[in-house]
């Protein structure tokens, strides 16, 4: 299950940690099932054949350990393997053996696997200590041992420890591909490496892929030869004639006609790219790289004398594994293209193809401090290398007491040595065959350096920055009398946050043309909360506008303060504008202090009416709703989806709006109390305390259908938002909280909705959806995204509305999981995947892609793929259909096939929201918010860009006409609005084993 949103409490009751807790003989297919949903999605197990990780999570144990815990320390015999599941541990290295003496080297994260010495008992070559609270998943020797035995064929290679040295030996049989790039060395010392993070390698192994691509060219050349003869045949060309030739345009062509999962002409080059790389399709003249020019192309099968004819059988054959055989290359097409970039010489690659490497950089780890400027001067420059062969069996760096650290995707190494200009201080050894890696010459690497520091201007006062700003060519030049004038513009990179308000408003531009800086001011406006509250702004601003020139003449000092006076209040306008009726009193205070200061100056200065206009109008506005909001405050019921309250269309959630919330006792007795939506556990702690009599020690529980537990803590504010789809809040003294038991109603429905819900169409139940999707969409505010991600306790706000639209994404997939699941008959559970195959495809023509995701991802869920007597009897046109939804859901090169599509998107669109989640996030994490204590405006840009996506997905309402209701057809507007669903996964994989028991 993907889950749109999670408590970040973890919780020891969870379901999947019981199911690993108990003996492997004792554990059922339903737990194994249970286990595997858990852990397919950790990125050590990704790689894993089906069959391996069905023996993990029937061998494997839980195992959680406190922070300061030592799991075992350097020379130590192991007894297990371990993977790391959540949280981290440090990797203590001592060259006297002394514990004492130890030296922190790495630090293993989530997704990260070691222990690999048991496999020949040498001695542990280093000590691990957990750095916070961390979930392992732990594997005996002997079992350990066994999988070996019986998997090494996969495993080898894949099983990547993070230090230490295992015997050759053991590595004897790896596999020659593998997914995880490691970084690989060259002797040169004038190269910087940086590892790509992109999965550049094929996702089979080299024999396999070499195979299906050698099937997939024949499919393409057959298919051509079936139904476009002419594009194979002899040509001429410079008085040369080349037989059975195909031209790249028209191959390009032909391809993006046969199939929607090619998007664009340099998707369907690298896809062309990958049979030219096997020699499947080649280059008349031996060129390695595909181009979409009018340069001739031959079939491998075209190179004989005597090529052999079609038979009717098997164009027909061609013709149908067509789809799947161009659905195969667009998933392995995008690595082939990436590559072919990378070998071309930095003079001859296109723009298109220069953005295609800066998209990639932005996800490299290594890359993410650095700025836009850097990266696409890295775009131009860098090299991608191969490694065939292992020097040994890890990638490591080797010192004289041995192994003391192990590179891992996205990592860096060589700069010190180009910077200091000095020998390299360790060797680096590649650790398995076909390591790939990107590089940076040393000229190149020193100009990028020089550029940056020549182009960086700081501003400093008491020999401190207080302003740091990069100069940068703007794309747009003028031309004046035939000459090219170039022009500069100057990006804030840091500074404190009153110097970064400073710089924008003198570089406002007050006529109507929108500049470089009026951008910034945007980005500033939406993300200032988070290093400026508005308590501390509005002074600012208030000085700013009360700002007097000290020198010059009596013109010029009156045109400074008009032009001071103009500027801020049109920031102010802009601030406004985007808070909305999240002003707080004080703000609203300020706004009105503003507006009288400004009709007082506008006497004097008549220049500042046009703009009084606007702002008595804005502030009359923020004033009306205030006064609205006191005297109709929305009273909400804790339910949203399940019946409590009447449905209705949606409206934005304040943070003063009241709630109606149940909570429950032990006994499953309940009190229900009215607080503000933004109250926090202390306060709902209080209300609850005060109706049942005084209680002491009370906690605030969130507890699951499945019988999970969270401990909120008394800070957290809008707790009801963050509880899972069946989940309620439960107050008990601590040493009561093992009683702690669900709901039945908790469980969910016992029967399908297929009777009605299989006379409504299609085409009105996404419709419908989509309707409602867009209500909660649109209830989002835009500084709810600014606020979840950076935390909401930090900024102390509510993020309700966002809460509701993203718990939305995890009801509609647990909907489709629960209907499916609840249908006994097998000819009926074909119509269902057929129905919600035909939704998704309605939902993504009305453009929304969050409820298209999430049907698609409940249709992969374990409880509904693991049922092949039902897909096996699903059309093939279906399959067809849900297999070019599952390319587009692919998550390789960063979702790229999800980014193309909606790149091409006009607006309203739903988004995809989880994924602009995981993009924000990503920034926060991987980028300082405060660097050298000034703030890092390079990372307000970044997560400003995505918030501003979204509001391009709602600058047009959502609108078409609805669809004609059918004639027997029931509500389906409240259908869509109160889905019943079952959310306990060990539930729903209980009634999938049910239906389609496993096979022995």
């Amino acid at each position: 299950m993907v889950a749109a949103h999670t408590s970040s409490h973890s919780s020891e009751s969870a379901e999947w940690i019981v199911c690993l807790d108990k003996r492997p003989a004792e554990r059922s297919g339903e737990d194994i099932d249970i286990i595997l949903a858990r852990l397919k999605n950790v990125k050590a197990f990704e790689r894993f054949h089906p069959s391996l990780m069905q023996q993990i999570c029937l061998c494997g144990f839980y195992e959680c350990l406190e922070k300061g815990i030592t799991l075992f320390r350097q020379g130590d015999i192991g007894t297990c393997w371990y993977a790391v599941l959540s949280g981290s541990l440090d990797v203590k290295v001592s060259e006297t053996s002394r514990y004492q003496d130890a030296v922190t080297i790495c630090t293993l994260g989530t997704g990260t696997a070691f222990g690999e010495s048991i496999l020949d008992n040498t001695p542990r070559h280093a000590t691990i200590v957990t750095r916070e609270f961390s979930e392992l998943l732990r594997v005996e020797q002997k079992e350990f041992r066994s999988l070996w035995e019986k998997f090494h064929y996969c495993m080898a290679g894949l099983l990547a420890p993070p230090y230490g040295v295992m015997d050759s030996s053991c590595g004897s049989d790896r596999m020659p591909e593998k997914e995880s790039l490691f970084v690989s060395v060259s002797k040169d010392p004038n190269k910087s490496f940086i590892e790509s993070p992109s999965k550049l390698q094929p996702k089979f192994t080299s024999q396999v892929l070499s195979e299906r691509i050698l099937h997939a060219g024949k499919v393409l050349r057959n298919t051509i030869l079936s139904g476009a003869p002419h594009m194979i045949r002899d040509r001429k060309y410079h008085l040369k004639t080349y037989r059975q030739c195909c031209v790249g345009t028209e191959l390009v062509d032909w391809q993006m006609q046969q199939s929607a999962s090619v998007h664009s002409r340099i998707q369907a080059v690298g896809m062309w790219q990958v049979l030219l790389e096997e020699g499947v399709l080649n280059h008349v003249d031996r060129d390695t790289s595909f181009q979409d020019k009018y340069i001739f192309y031959r079939f491998l099968d075209d190179e004989q004398e005597d090529a052999p004819v079609l038979s009717q059988e098997e164009r027909r054959e061609n013709q149908e594994e067509l789809q799947d055989t161009l659905l195969f290359l667009s998933q392995i097409g995008p690595d082939a293209l990436m590559r072919m970039i990378l070998k071309k010489p930095h003079s001859e690659r296109s723009a298109e193809e220069l953005e295609i490497i800066y998209e990639e950089l932005l996800h490299i780890k290594a890359l993410s401090h650095l700025s836009t400027t850097v990266k696409r001067e890295l775009a131009g420059v860098l090299i991608f290398e191969s490694h065939a062969k292992a020097g040994t069996v890890f990638v490591t760096f080797r010192s004289a007491q041995g192994v003391v650290c192990t590179l891992h995707e996205g990592d860096d190494f060589g700069k010190l040595a180009l910077v200091n200009d000095a020998p390299r201080a360790a060797s680096i050894i590649l650790r398995e065959d076909n390591c790939h890696f990107l590089t940076v010459d040393k000229e190149d690497f020193n100009r990028i350096l020089r550029d940056v520091e020549a182009n960086t201007v700081r501003l400093k006062e008491h020999d401190q920055d207080v302003l740091v700003l990069e100069k940068s060519l703007n794309s747009g030049q003028n031309s004046i009398h035939g000459s090219s004038v170039s022009h500069y513009k100057y990006n804030i990179m840091s500074g404190t946050p009153e110097k970064i308000l400073e710089h924008l408003l003198e570089m406002m531009r007050l006529d109507s043309q929108l500049t470089e800086s009026d951008s910034a001011l945007d980005d500033f406006v939406l993300m200032h909360c988070v290093f400026i509250p508005n308590s501390q702004l509005c002074p600012v601003l208030r000085s700013h506008y009360q700002a007097q020139a000290l020198q010059g003449s009596e013109q010029e000092k009156l045109d400074y303060t008009l032009n001071s006076k103009r500027r801020v209040i049109c920031l102010v306008m802009k601030w406004a504008a985007v808070h909305g009726e999240q002003l707080q009193q004080e703000n609203r205070a300020f706004l009105e202090e503003l507006l009288r200061a400004a009709s007082d100056d506008a006497k004097v200065l008549p220049a500042l009416r046009d703009q009084l206009t606007q702002l008595e109008r804005i502030v009359k506005n923020n004033a009306e709703d205030l006064k609205s909001s006191q005297k109709k405050r929305k009273i909400l019921l804790r339910q949203f989806s399940t019946g409590d309250e009447k449905p209705q269309k949606r409206q934005p959630i304040k943070g003063d709006d009241e709630i109606l919330l149940k909570v429950y006792c032990c006994d499953h007795t309940y009190t229900t109390i009215r607080v503000p939506v933004a109250a926090s556990v202390r306060e709902v702690i209080d209300a609850v305390a005060d109706k049942l009599g005084s209680v002491e020690d009370l906690i605030l529980v969130g507890l699951s259908s499945a019988g999970e537990k969270t401990i909120f803590k008394p800070s957290d504010v809008s707790v009801f938002s963050t509880l899972s789809i069946n989940g309620r809040l439960f107050a008990c003294q601590r040493d009561q909280l093992d009683l702690l038991t669900p709901l039945p109603e908790q469980d969910g429905p016992i029967s399908g909705s297929l009777t009605s819900f299989e006379l409504m169409s299609s085409k009105d139940v996404a419709y419908h959806m989509t309707s409602y999707d867009w209500e909660l969409f649109h209830c989002v505010h835009e500084l709810e995204l600014v606020y979840h991600t950076f935390g909401r306790q930090y900024v102390k706000k509510t993020t309700v509305n966002l809460d509701l639209f993203l718990r939305r994404f995890n009801e509609i997939q647990f909907w489709v999981i629960t209907e499916v699941c609840l249908c006994s008959q097998l000819n009926k559970r074909v119509q269902l995947l057929k129905k919600f195959i035909k939704i998704a495809a309605q939902c993504k023509e009305y453009k929304n892609l969050n409820t298209f995701f999430a049907i698609i991802m409940g249709l992969s869920n374990p409880a509904v793929s693991r049922l092949s007597q039902t897909w096996e009897k699903l059309p093939s046109k279906f399959k067809k259909f849900y297999g070019e939804f599952e390319n587009l859901m692919d998550p390789s090169r960063n979702h790229r096939a999800y980014r193309l599509t909606v790149s091409k998107l006009e607006p309203p669109i739903i988004p995809f929201m989880p994924l602009m989640i995981k993009d924000m996030t990503f920034t926060h994490e991987g980028n300082k918010t405060f660097i050298d204590s000034l703030v890092n405006f390079e990372k307000m840009r970044m997560i400003a860009k995505t918030v501003k996506l979204v509001r391009y997905c709602r600058s047009q309402i959502f609108s078409p006409d609805s669809p004609l209701a059918g004639k027997h057809h029931p509500d389906v507007w409240t259908y869509v609005r109160q889905l019943h669903i079952i959310d306990n996964q060990r539930t729903l994989t209980q009634l999938s084993h049910g239906l389609e028991p496993r096979r022995s």
